[in-house]
This record gives structure tokens, sequence and C-alpha cells, in this order.
């Protein structure tokens, strides 16, 4: 059987097009013992969390069995919040979150996107949890990577030299910290 790894898009007009190439590598890095799930979530150019949060919960109760999270962009963010917020019944194997901001600084802040303090908690049954940011990030801060690590301190933190906001369309890493995680 193969083990499930959802992956949610990043927001912006034409997110889910552009994003296809990070789901596509990953699902080459990682081969035929897992199934990336690349759903489009609703109105990419305005990410909203009242209808992304309720769609995130939806494709992970499709999902068989234990699944693998994985989030780009404000769909990381927005993947935390729907695990803050909302009881997920089914087991996560991991958590992997690419380039998401944080929304808690002076450029980037949003109420509603805003992450609960306790969020560490919240996440705790998680067994891995792992951030990656590229330090030439040019749409979100690499400063937001420690943030994050700051906020769930049981969380790695991975620092890429460069690949841009996009990774370079290049997620063979992240397939390796995946392929890691205990059976």
């Amino acid at each position: 059987m193969t083990t499930c790894v959802l992956f949610i898009q990043g927001g912006g007009e034409g997110a889910h097009v552009v994003d296809e190439r990070l789901a596509a590598s990953l699902q080459c890095a990682l081969g035929g013992a897992y199934e990336v799930r690349f759903p489009e979530m609703p109105d990419e150019a305005d990410p909203d969390v009242a209808t992304w949060i309720p769609a995130i919960v939806a494709e992970r109760a499709k999902a068989p069995g234990r699944v693998i999270l994985v989030g780009h962009s404000i769909g990381g963010s927005l993947l935390l919040r729907a695990l803050a917020e909302r009881a997920i019944e089914q087991p996560i194997a991991g958590l992997f979150v690419l380039a998401a901001p944080t929304w808690d600084g002076d450029r980037w802040a949003f109420d509603d996107l805003r992450l609960p303090r306790d969020l560490h908690a919240r996440v705790a049954a998680i067994p891995t949890i792992v951030f990656y940011h590229c330090r030439d990030d040019d749409i979100v801060p690499f400063s937001h990577l420690a943030l994050h690590g700051a906020r769930i301190p049981v969380a790695h933190t991975r620092a890429i030299n460069r690949g841009g906001h996009q990774f370079d369309d290049d997620l063979a890493f992240v397939a390796a910290d995946i392929r890691a995680l205990p059976a």
C-alpha cells in the first residue's frame, strides 16, 4: 500500500500551476511507494482562512490511513492554522512546511492568519515537524524560519542556501526527510 502525501499549494494567481512543479518533484523523488495528492485550493488568488481550512480538513479526511502533510508558503501557514483550530482525527506521520510566512511581523501582520501562541501544544501529537526556507527567498523573508522554530521548539528547521521561494522546483531533500520517517 502506498503512503499518502497531501501537498497544500501556496497562494496567489496561478499558484497551483507554479506549485505543481514542486509536487511533481516530490512525487518523482519519493517514487511509487508514495502518492502525492495535490488538490487545488479554493480561490487561490485570495487565500482565505474561512475557505482554505475546511478544504484542507476535507482533503485530509479523504486520504487513507496515516498521511504526511506538506504545505508551501501560505499553504503551509494555513495548514498550521488548520491543525491548530480543528481536531484532525486521522493520524499524521509528519508535517513538512516550506517557505511559510508567520504573519506575526510588521509587514506580515494579518489577524485572521496569525497562528496561536500555543501552536506547539496543538501539534504535539505529530511526531516529526520540519520547516524549510531558502536564504535567497525573495517573497517570504528568511527570518520567518527562525520564528517558526521558536514557536515549535521540537520542530527541525532546515536552511537551504539557494533555491528562492520555489526551491528551484526541487524537493529531493524533503523527500529524503519523508523517507526517513519511521514506518
